[in-house]
């Protein structure tokens, strides 16, 4: 049988965590549109780990559980202040960081159900703290220890600005967080199943799959939008740089995505969070440059605008630097790989593909002077 370049339409697992069916996207069978608008990031990450929305108490645990966890190690500030700031990628820094922290956990290797969720409680709640200490020490600035009394969402911006948000900014990263928080088989979820179904622990496939996010062709496409718009400048300049960009036949950043045909489902939910946010902010320009490159995308390539386009200038106008954008998006998806990961463990079986071999045969070792 002949091998699929990518695995595209190859289907590998069976999961009962998110779907994309008829380019609508679910959360165990909830449309993205209906948690989007209704729920809580912590609500997502209950669901997504059991499989069922939380009633009362259950959600109050999972905020308690989450805010206590969320302070990072000394020792783990300390390493992030050994790096030489200028050159490090903020997503290399996270990489190495959560894999650091499972030196720090001494259930690190404990493989029990109960363990594996306590763990998983401790890295979502980490996630946002690294990345925010990581932040504020490249700027010469001390990391803001999280407060007890803010959600997930408020607690990242809180960490990261070093001030309370205000509740349109909660809002907008509390929507980014959901949106983001699973896509089914992708890339880095995928690598993280393969890494524990080898049945290693699960800082060992959150570290695999930070690295897979890592890559340009999966999780860096918002920074590059923003790195777009940034060298558009203004409104009135977007369309004449589109059109270089497509007789250079140079890819669009943030257009179209490869499981969606009619369009990415989250992309409008951002959309509106991007105008209200740059509004407030006296940054309009950023939003309007991306309404007239996606009307513009769209009707010469029929291509609609995916989750990343518009949330690039989300995150802008929330004051977070560019190279973070990547980082925001572990921090959410996190919630999904280990949806993911306990998943794996709870029906594992080793993931070992084959490959179509296409090379030479019948090929005869020659002594290496006589080559």
């Amino acid at each position: 049988m002949a091998g699929t370049k990518g695995l595209e339409g190859i289907v590998a697992t069976e999961s009962s965590i998110s779907s994309i069916i008829n380019d609508q996207l679910t959360y165990v069978g909830y449309s993205i549109d209906d948690l989007a608008e209704n729920s809580s990031f912590e609500e997502v990450i209950f669901l997504l780990w059991n499989k069922r929305l939380p009633i009362s108490n259950e959600l109050t645990n999972l905020k308690k559980d989450l805010a206590e966890n969320m302070a990072i190690p000394n020792e783990l500030i300390n390493h992030l202040k050994s790096y030489d700031l200028k050159s490090v990628h903020p997503m290399a820094a996270l990489r190495t960081s959560v894999s650091m922290l499972g030196l720090y956990d001494d259930e690190a290797d404990v493989m029990d159900e109960e363990a594996n969720r306590r763990k998983a409680a401790r890295i979502q709640a980490k996630m946002p703290a690294i990345v925010a200490a990581f932040a504020r020490i490249r700027k010469g600035e001390e990391p803001v220890a999280p407060r007890k009394d803010l959600n997930f969402a408020a607690n990242f911006l809180y960490m990261v600005n070093g001030k309370v948000p205000e509740d349109i900014e909660e809002e907008a990263m509390n929507k980014a967080l959901i949106l983001h928080a699973d896509h089914e088989l992708n890339a880095s979820t995928f690598t993280a199943r393969v890494c524990v179904a080898t049945l290693s622990d699960i800082y060992s496939g959150i570290t695999s799959a930070i690295g897979a996010l890592k890559g340009p062709l999966h999780g860096g496409a918002n920074e590059r939008v923003m790195k777009m718009l940034t060298e558009i400048g203004e409104p009135e300049n977007a369309i004449d740089y589109i059109k270089e960009k497509l007789a250079n036949k140079e890819k669009i950043m943030g257009m179209g995505h490869r499981v969606y045909r009619q369009g990415d489902p989250r992309a409008k939910h951002l959309r509106k969070m991007s105008e209200h946010l740059t509004e407030i902010t006296g940054q309009s320009k950023w939003y309007d440059m991306s309404v007239l490159i996606e009307n513009y995308i769209k009707e010469e390539k029929g291509l609609p605008a995916n989750v990343d386009f518009y949330s690039a200038s989300v995150y802008h106008s929330l004051g977070i630097e560019h190279d973070l954008f990547t980082p925001i998006f572990a921090v959410s998806r996190v919630s999904g790989w280990l949806a993911h990961i306990l998943e794996q463990y709870e029906n594992n079986r080793l993931i070992r593909p084959r490959a179509e071999y296409v090379g030479p045969e019948n090929q005869v070792y020659e002594p290496i002077e006589h080559r």
